[in-house]
């Protein structure tokens, strides 16, 4: 697991130390913050490992927290939401939220949901890279190239900058190129075990397209019907 803080920001100081003390337990190092404004100042300071991030505060809201932390990171990003509405759970995971708890919600639940994401963002941990590919550390088909060591994508040589659970889903589809996934099946090999939506998987994949179409790129096309595969040419 990697080593640093872990950033809560969230206005309400009674679940702040819900979250502390739960995630202290686990051995983790904890860095606080109580509006948006100073979330985004904590971040840039302590460069923390994973974020959990309120949706609902003053100076900022989550969501433009996790832009402005996006800009520059890759870092693990977990959204807390009063609110089980399905356009905010897709709204933040269209920024680069990597999962989502809605309050109220179970510590235990919260302390493994970080830990999975920080799992996943483990270059050695690529999601079944052990066993599939035999701890490949680049995988690559025409202009389409993924580097698990140090976790980024690239088109023609140009960096696409991904999230993990979109950087997760464009490896399966990479490690089988002529496979048609169904939506379920890609749940079950870039979410490792995260409970998620169709419409979720719907949004990382129109964000995927979104950053490579960027490059000049064409990765995934849609398979009417069944759901999604590699679209190289």
């Amino acid at each position: 697991m990697q080593k640093g803080p872990i950033l809560i920001v969230d206005d309400d100081p009674n679940l702040r130390e819900v979250v502390r003390v739960a995630l202290e337990l686990q051995h983790f190092e904890i860095v606080e913050a109580s509006d948006g404004k100073a979330g985004v100042e904590a971040f840039q300071k302590h460069h923390p490992i994973a974020v959990v991030l309120d949706l609902m505060m003053p100076e900022l809201d989550g969501f433009e927290v996790c832009r402005r932390i996006r800009a520059t990171s890759r870092v693990p990003i977990v959204f807390l939401s009063s609110r089980d509405d399905e356009l905010d759970r897709v709204l933040g995971l269209e920024l680069g939220g990597d999962d989502y708890v809605t309050k109220p919600f179970s510590p235990r639940e919260l302390v493994a949901r970080v830990k999975a994401v920080l799992r996943r963002a483990e270059p050695v941990s690529a999601p079944a890279a052990a066993d599939e590919t035999k701890k490949e550390r680049t995988l690559s088909r025409g202009p389409l190239s993924l580097d698990f060591e140090a976790w980024r994508a690239f088109w023609n040589g140009a960096e696409v900058t991904l999230t993990v659970m979109e950087f997760n889903l464009l490896a399966a589809l990479l490690r089988a190129p002529t496979k048609a996934f169904s939506r379920d099946e890609l749940i079950d090999r870039a979410y490792e075990g995260v409970v998620v939506s169709d419409r979720t998987v719907d949004s990382h994949i129109r964000r995927v397209r979104q950053k490579f179409a960027a490059v000049g790129g064409t990765v995934v096309e849609t398979v009417h019907g069944i759901g999604y595969r590699l679209g190289l040419p």
